[in-house]
């Protein structure tokens, strides 16, 4: 026996270390591969638990190996996005009438997506909103205009 214990690979390609007398799994070793899958997997809007069902470690082995990935987890979509767009248009400059035909579907899809944020006000800032002295205060110059009294009580009404 050359080594201590045989590795073989699953059905998803996972190595899988047969008994060897030794207690637990192999400790994870956070390769390129997995890397770009947990991108991928963020980009598709997964949470931690699913993907670390996928790559089969727990959450804290997840959380230790592939901590800057998860922490990006904002812009995968845009970064997979963008990369789906410059490999169209490569394939698309070699001449490939299917990818031609598919960047101008994705780039329609893109100005759709913008038209609809400028028209929904997304681009708008958004107003603040007011604090609990603010409200008390609107509160209660609406309760002095809007009383039987008229303008009776607000300062400076004349007295009979």
């Amino acid at each position: 026996m050359a080594d201590e214990f045989q590795q073989v690979r699953d059905l998803f390609g996972d190595l899988v270390t047969l008994a060897s007398g030794r207690r637990g799994r192999p400790a994870h070793e956070a390769t390129q591969k997995n890397r770009n899958k947990v991108i991928m997997l963020l980009a598709m809007g997964w949470n931690n638990e699913r993907i670390a069902n996928a790559l089969h470690v727990s959450l804290p082995t997840l959380r230790k190996h592939y901590f800057s990935e998860l922490r990006a987890r904002e812009m995968q979509r845009d970064r997979f996005d963008a990369w789906r767009f410059e490999t169209l248009a490569d394939k698309a400059g070699t001449g490939d009438v299917s990818a031609m035909k598919e960047l101008g579907r994705m780039v329609e899809r893109n100005d759709r997506m913008r038209a609809a944020a400028a028209f929904d006000g997304d681009d708008l800032p958004k107003k603040q909103p007011e604090g609990k002295k603010a409200q008390a205060k609107l509160a209660a110059k609406d309760a002095l205009r809007d009383d039987a009294w008229g303008g009776d009580l607000l300062p400076g009404g004349s007295v009979n």
